[in-house]
């Protein structure tokens, strides 16, 4: 079936190239089935109510109305772990350039004057003020011990660092990924006060924002670096002003200017670099178009934002894919409807995620706009998809 899909930034053309032939894709149509983006503000955007689906090319999705589109029966899916290498090599090189005072070296490098002999003098005499540490021996503190927190762990034990974590909703997978030197932390406040080194890798959300604060600052050790490439606000930028200013924390490095930072000779920012590989571009586009494929083609759920993960193998030629509230009783509804209908059902997967869930139901026979039409009066029933193959 021929589908369009919208994009709203520039999607790597490798990633284009998994969706199938017959898709069409462009940055202005109308009545997209759906829409891939990557940075694109979408809060305010009128979204047509052809859309099926969102596939953002990245981890966030800050940028898009994940409520709204719920509520739409709208599906909304990441990449997870797709740009996890490239943030980790980031997160390395703003340790580096946290530690080894990078960033007020060449400034002061490219402020000299003189000729060449003049020059060696200056910078014989002015090294010294740059004198860091290695991160050998050292102890990274991990916040967050997804795709990337677990890449980077590995790379610092690599690099000879001790290594501790904390992340209360880890998962099985994400802990089997883990090396088996990374150590536990009870708390953020307790890996706070053992880190010599802090790295965030959480989303923003109400409970995250300004979880680094004043207080927990308080209780690092005098010199730390503490470096945010998740998200901005994660960090309180003011907090952080002042512990530079006191000499609390030793550099904050981050990819996310700070008008109020910016000055300080301590706060080394980046424009938003995290993924900015071409290898992380295509992976996340490679990724988000193969997930927007298999929903529209099979209504398969994978590394959705909103609704839970379902797959149920091709065993009859009749599908259905419903969006539905999480509330009592669905199965049994949609169950009888096809029942009084004649329809014999041949396989049915039901899967919830707070309040959102998806029914996966194959029947044995051809199912009508009427049946189809019946389902979505249903109360709590947001979409009803027929996806004959």
């Amino acid at each position: 079936m021929n589908r369009k899909i919208l994009t709203l930034n520039a999607i790597s053309k490798k990633g284009l190239a998994r969706l199938p032939e017959s898709y069409t894709t462009a940055n202005d149509m109308e009545a997209p089935d759906a829409i891939l983006v990557r940075s694109q503000n979408m809060h305010e955007m009128a979204i047509p109510p052809s859309v099926l689906c969102i596939g953002r090319a990245g981890a966030g999705t800050n940028n898009i109305p994940i409520k709204a589109m719920s509520e739409k029966g709208i599906v909304v899916f990441n990449t997870p772990g797709a740009n996890a290498n490239a943030v980790k090599e980031l997160v390395i090189a703003g340790m580096l350039m946290g530690t080894r005072n990078l960033f007020p070296a060449l400034r002061f490098v490219s402020g000299l004057v003189g000729d060449d002999e003049s020059l060696q003098k200056q910078v014989e005499s002015g090294k010294k003020r740059f004198v860091g540490h290695e991160l050998r021996g050292s102890t990274l503190g991990i916040i967050g011990l997804g795709a990337i927190g677990s890449k980077l762990a590995e790379a610092a034990i690599q690099l000879g660092m001790n290594v501790i974590g904390y992340d209360p909703d880890i998962t099985v997978e994400a802990a089997w990924r883990l090396p088996s030197q990374v150590r536990r932390s009870a708390s953020i406040d307790d890996l706070v006060k053992r880190a010599d080194f802090v790295s965030l890798h959480v989303p923003l959300l109400p409970a995250t924002r300004d979880l680094i604060n004043a207080e927990r600052i308080k209780l690092m050790k005098k010199g730390v670096v503490l470096l945010n490439f998740s998200r901005e606000g994660i960090v309180n930028d003011a907090a952080a002003l002042d512990s530079l200013n006191e000499g609390r924390l030793h550099a904050y490095v981050c990819d996310f200017p700070s008008n109020l930072l910016r000055p300080h000779p301590n706060f080394v920012s980046l424009p938003h670099l995290g993924a900015s590989t071409e290898e992380a571009e295509e992976n996340c586009a490679i990724m988000v178009s193969e997930q927007i494929a298999d929903y529209l083609e099979n209504g398969n759920i994978q590394n959705s934002v909103n609704f839970p993960n379902i797959a149920m193998p091709r065993e009859s030629r009749y599908r259905l894919a419903i969006a539905n509230a999480n509330v009592p009783n669905m199965l049994g509804q949609i169950s009888t409807a096809l029942a009084d209908a004649g329809l014999n059902i041949h396989n049915m997967v039901n899967k919830s995620r707070g309040d959102m869930a998806f029914t996966l139901v194959d029947v044995e026979t051809e199912i009508s706009v009427k049946i189809i039409e019946q389902l979505a009066t249903i109360d709590g029933v947001l979409r009803v998809r027929y996806l004959p193959s």
